[in-house]
């Protein structure tokens, strides 16, 4: 499936910064399954240094740094990607649960896409005993594979969470978020990363874009989508990484757009840096998924 995608974010001063550096997660990825065929990234004011580069777990970022005082400052990227549905597996051939300890133990490799980068507690993210209890509440880790078990436990958090636009803002722990039983995208996947860490499964951040369809009848509006994020669990060697979307309950596909993977948010923020400033600021954020016709 071809998607032209947009996205604006944007920062307004009420003191001029006085100057100010940040790092940029924004650029769709290439690679299997996903072919970004342009990707430009507008950054307004035209910032003093900029920097392309991959970091450690494969991202593409970039870099740019202001020394002159601004009001605002504006990140646009318009981007094409071509993104084909993942196949469905016709067999479970994940790891039994119940071996998976045993599995990632025999995992030598600390390269990008290594399971053990990715079990531990990360920065925005702890294995609590609440995530514990809720995850073996779902699953049955005698009988169950390794994926069975994490959409087990997404499908779960779907059916216990409301999502609610406003109801947590972006640093909100999703212990709370889970305590009251709402928050947004991050925090369903926040909540399904610790939940699935608690019980020994290796799992990821996956920020990305994704293609909504307005209501039936009315006119899709430019600018009204925002960021979306799931999860990525490793369920063994035979298989590797599994994507799941807790917030809609489903396996991802080609409606997904992968920008990045990281151990939490923290690592894959779109914006990322420091300002020199006073006072209040303000933003915005508009993004657009546009399905274009295939021949």
């Amino acid at each position: 499936m071809l998607y032209d995608i947009g996205l604006r974010i944007s920062y307004a001063y009420q003191t001029p910064a006085a100057g100010g550096r940040h790092v940029l997660c924004m650029t769709p990825a290439d690679m299997e399954g996903q072919r970004a065929i342009t990707s430009l990234l507008d950054v307004t004011p035209e910032p003093d240094e900029r920097i392309a580069r991959t970091d450690f777990f494969g991202n593409t970022v970039v870099e740019v740094a202001f020394r002159a005082p601004h009001e605002k400052i504006e990140f646009r990227l318009r981007a094409r990607v071509d993104r084909q549905a993942p196949e469905a597996p016709s067999k479970d051939l994940s790891t039994p649960l119940e071996s998976l300890a045993e599995a990632i133990a025999q995992i030598r490799s600390l390269g990008p896409d290594s399971p053990h980068h990715f079990l531990a507690d990360s920065a925005r993210v702890r294995a609590t005993p609440d995530f514990e209890a809720f995850a073996l509440e779902h699953i049955n880790a005698k009988r169950m594979t390794t994926r069975e078990a994490a959409e087990s436990v997404g499908l779960a958090i779907n059916r216990a969470m409301m999502f609610e636009p406003g109801s947590t803002q972006v640093n909100t722990p999703p212990e709370e978020a889970f305590a009251r039983r709402r928050g947004v995208c991050q925090d369903f996947t926040h909540i399904m990363i610790g939940c699935l860490r608690a019980i020994g499964i290796p799992a990821a951040y996956v920020s990305g874009f994704l293609r909504t369809n307005p209501p039936e009848g009315q006119a899709r509006l430019e600018g009204a989508d925002a960021m979306h994020a799931w999860v990525r669990a490793w369920c063994g060697p035979r298989v590797g990484w599994v994507e799941y979307d807790p917030t809609n309950g489903v396996r991802i596909g080609d409606t997904h757009i992968v920008v990045a993977y990281g151990r939490d948010y923290g690592d894959v923020a779109p914006v990322r840096g420091v300002v020199r400033t006073s006072g209040s600021q303000k933003s915005g954020q508009a993004v657009d998924v546009v399905p274009l016709p295939t021949a």
